[in-house]
């Protein structure tokens, strides 16, 4: 059966990354939705239409229990997985030393060991044709003072990306790797950055809808990369012109 396999996909991006898939890849028959939260993934299931199944993966993606789970159920199904979109994402506003460990190493385990985790897990499960979405940040582009940790995760996923995006395209796997801005999502209040950052005030936001139907369609071109919005392609630019440490001055969140 033609799958697709969605982490991250109880709200925010990841819900709308689950309609957007539906709605451009038409050929895909089943939905595996990925995250902790039970009831919010069936809310996201309703945006399926009656012909598209829908499977419910209630696991925790920071744990190796979680990933045990995932590649038993890949083992028992055997899916033809077409489509793969890490979305899953945890961040925190913050300085390094005024946070606890267990904040810095959460964020490592769901943006980093996740992420890497799934795909991995994964790539036996896919052949020629199939995508990969991995849902990065212009986070990725410099390092944030506030947001070290996050920063820093994101730029492991762009990485991880670029190099894996070469390594499979002799297997006709294609890898996107997507840096929207800040979107307006549970995210900013989970990560306490809602009335707490300047930068998040002056920045514009990117459109999570927007942001999702572009992402897909990207992907479905086979592009290695999607920036939404001007200012956030040219800021990629900036970054990689203007010496670091001056960058991390203009990027302290």
């Amino acid at each position: 059966m033609r799958t697709a396999v969605i982490t991250g996909a109880s709200s925010g991006l990841g819900a709308e990354l689950v309609a957007a898939a539906a709605k451009r890849f038409h050929d895909i028959e089943c939905f595996w939705l990925m995250a902790r939260n039970t009831e919010k993934l069936h809310e996201t299931a309703k945006c399926l239409s009656k012909d598209k199944k829908a499977e419910i993966i209630s696991v925790d993606l920071a744990t190796n229990e979680g990933y045990a789970i995932y590649a038993e159920k890949l083992e028992a199904e055997k899916p033809d997985v077409v489509l793969l979109i890490n979305a899953a994402g945890l961040g925190f506003l913050g300085n390094v030393h005024e946070s606890t460990w267990q904040k810095q190493v959460q964020m490592v385990d769901v943006n980093v060991r996740g992420l890497t985790a799934v795909t991995t897990i994964t790539l036996p499960y896919m052949e020629r044709g199939g995508k990969i979405i991995n849902i990065s940040s212009i986070a990725s582009f410099c390092p944030n003072p506030r947001m070290t940790g996050y920063s820093s995760t994101k730029a492991y996923v762009s990485s991880f990306g670029a190099g894996l995006n070469d390594e499979l395209r002799k297997l006709g796997i294609r890898v996107t790797t997507v840096s929207p801005g800040p979107l307006d999502t549970v995210f900013l209040e989970k990560a306490d950055i809602k009335g707490n950052s300047k930068m998040f005030e002056f920045l514009p936001f990117c459109d999570v809808k927007k942001t999702a139907e572009g992402a897909v369609k990207a992907a479905a071109k086979g592009r290695k990369y999607y920036t939404p919005k001007v200012f956030f392609k040219l800021y990629r630019v900036v970054a990689k012109i203007i010496p670091q440490g001056i960058m991390v001055k203009i990027a302290r969140t």
